[in-house]
């Protein structure tokens, strides 16, 4: 006779995805009591050149968390201007006058930020992080998502049930493909070339960036080394890279000259990787029993540094509005379209400035179309007020979210 088979796994929620969202997720419904399981592809979250701004808002979630002291430990670089040249306009944006304690923006290795909040959010008897174990589809009953099936670290397919299953498995999200969802796609002009360059006692600190003469590139002092965002025509990748990392070598030095000493550091393009940029959004982030969050719903440009910090706002105002749903054993279809309705318009007003700058800065520095600033840039660049609403929006957004009260510690 056969053995009867054991019950399903079950959890009270599912979250796909080891990102921020679904990390910061994970902590905060866990500290309002839900059982939580997060299940993370990798081992680890040693990944190069993802993410790695952390804004204000974010900044005062964490001293809300009782997380503050334990970031500053971290290695990370304070920023409080962005220094860009635009078609030979310099533009400076102002971040010193940002309400709050955090008059600044901090680059700290995504890892470590991950590590820190999943540290946090393990001291909960309620949650549970599976690393190395992959979401592979949903489950469905009738017409109500009620788990997923996914990849154990030992490789074999298994499911769990979920009374809600949040997507934040990224821009390639897994469930969102199950559910056969296709974001509307806005384009962008351009893809970006990561890779580092030692940094030396003495140079420049912070960030800076220059977008001129059909070439940009972005210079992010990382402490001991700069990360450099080298931005490129969309779709030119296999052309440039043809014509040898010398090419490269001498486009960094006409622009940043500075780095002149080094750049031969950089020996081959396989040290140089490249970001498929896309900026799109679902028309709808849920149906029932499941909801997607962060990129998984509305994936965004590298400009601005926004994405981290959009998709851990996504996951503050889910873990407010769900979470006693959630405690009490179910969670009605209207309200995670309250978690949409409010987080829809501060996604669309970030995206359509990205897409205002995709259009009329990016897209002309990278062709080489045009000899000066476009006029938007030149009123920024020669305005202190306009030049710190635009760090606000940087470092702070529209509709910025705050820890609940059933989340909040003391640091």
């Amino acid at each position: 006779m056969a053995a009867p088979s054991s019950a399903p796994e079950a959890t009270a929620c599912l979250i796909a995805g080891g990102g921020p969202a679904g990390m910061v997720l994970g902590l905060l419904l866990a500290r309002a009591g839900v059982e939580v399981t997060v299940m993370e592809k990798h081992a680890d979250f040693l990944r190069d050149f993802r993410g790695d701004t952390v804004h204000a808002s974010t900044l005062r979630l964490l001293d809300e968390l009782g997380l503050g002291s334990r970031f500053a430990q971290l290695p990370h670089r304070l920023i409080d201007t962005v220094h860009m040249e635009i078609q030979n306009e310099p533009v400076a944006l102002d971040l010193t006058r940002l309400p709050g304690a955090h008059k600044h923006i901090a680059l700290v290795p995504q890892w470590d930020f991950l590590e820190l909040v999943a540290t946090a959010a393990e001291a909960e008897p309620t949650f549970r992080l599976l690393r190395s174990t992959e979401v592979t589809g949903v489950i469905r009953d009738a017409d109500r998502v009620v788990g997923v099936t996914y990849r154990d670290q030992s490789g074999q397919v298994k499911d769990m049930r979920a009374e809600l299953t949040v997507a934040c498995d990224g821009r390639s999200s897994s469930v969102r493909s199950a559910l056969g969802l296709e974001p509307q796609s806005f384009g962008a002009p351009m893809d970006v070339w990561w890779f580092r360059l030692p940094r030396h006692p003495g140079d420049p600190r912070g960030l800076a960036g220059v977008l001129r003469a059909g070439h940009a590139v972005i210079v992010i002092d990382r402490g001991d080394y700069y990360q450099i965002a080298y931005i490129i025509p969309k779709g030119t990748d296999a052309r440039l890279r043809s014509q040898g990392i010398e090419a490269l070598h001498r486009a960094l030095v006409g622009m940043v000259p500075w780095l002149g000493d080094r750049v031969a550091t950089l020996t081959s393009f396989d040290d140089v990787k490249l970001l498929d940029v896309q900026l799109n959004r679902l028309r709808r982030w849920y149906a029932g029993g499941v909801l997607l969050i962060g990129d998984s719903a509305h994936a965004m440009s590298p400009v601005g540094g926004i994405g981290i910090n959009l998709a851990v706002a996504d996951a503050v105002a889910a873990a407010r509005i769900l979470a006693g749903a959630l405690r009490a054993g179910r969670v009605p279809t209207w309200r995670l379209a309250r978690v949409q309705a409010r987080r829809w318009l501060p996604t669309v007003l970030l995206q359509a400035a990205q897409r205002v700058i995709h259009a009329n800065v990016i897209a002309a520095a990278v062709s080489g179309n045009e000899d000066s600033a476009p006029l938007g840039v030149r009123v920024v660049g020669r305005s202190a007020a306009l030049r710190r609403l635009a760090g606000y929006l940087v470092a702070i957004g529209p509709l910025p979210e705050h820890a609940p009260g059933f989340a909040r510690r003391r640091g």
